[in-house]
């Protein structure tokens, strides 16, 4: 099992003002189960104290596929980086899929099946992203705030936010796929063992250290 630390900063801190290449890099660079296509794709994760985890995630690709401007329209099917965590150790997982055009798609629940649209939960709000695309890479952000993970997870900002202190673990995975791409592929941060792909396996999450 993989261990990411990440990087704790001061609240009131803003992510324009976050130096990325100081963060810790999770290289999704296991792919499996199909062949011929590795894309060069990585994540960040930093934690503003009392306020929002900011996740950065990047793939080295020309032109990728980006058909769905929607939320929770079906992104996997296009170039696709995606970010799965338990954030409180309940057993539910929020997943977060991502095109190049920032559109996401996230929900929670224990497994595959019976998910709940975070949007449903968070009185009609999704988590903001942006995306950034030139000719050899695309870059999505994403703010994950306390506030709706409290409202996710069934507990308070105050609650929560005592739990975030150095050295709490929670456990998550990174990844890369693109079902309906040029070339189909799937990657990894932490591998998955399965003999068929499948990134709802929480068994198979690495393990997220707040510094």
């Amino acid at each position: 099992m993989k261990k990411y630390i990440v990087k704790r900063f001061p609240q009131g801190t803003c992510e324009g003002s976050i130096d990325w290449n100081v963060i810790p890099v999770a290289r999704i660079d296991t792919y499996k189960w199909l062949e011929g296509y590795t894309p060069e794709a990585a994540a960040q994760l930093v934690y503003v104290e009392g306020e929002k985890f900011i996740l950065r995630m990047n793939c080295a690709e020309k032109n990728p596929l980006r058909r769905y401007h929607e939320y929770n329209e079906p992104v996997y099917t296009d170039s696709c980086l995606e970010f799965f965590a338990d954030y409180v150790g309940s057993g539910a997982y929020v997943n977060m899929e991502m095109n190049a055009n920032g559109t996401l798609l996230s929900c929670i629940g224990k497994g595959r099946g019976n998910r709940t649209p975070i949007k449903d939960i968070c009185h009609g709000t999704i988590f903001p992203t942006v995306s950034h695309i030139d000719e050899t890479h695309w870059t999505v952000t994403a703010i994950v705030s306390l506030p709706m993970l409290a409202d996710l997870y069934g507990t308070d900002v105050a609650a929560l936010a005592e739990q975030l202190v150095s050295g709490y673990t929670f456990h998550g995975n990174f990844y890369k796929c693109g079902d309906e791409t040029a070339i189909p592929h799937y990657g990894m941060w932490n591998p998955v063992g399965t003999e068929k792909a499948d990134f709802h396996r929480p068994e198979y999450f690495g393990t997220l250290v707040i510094e």
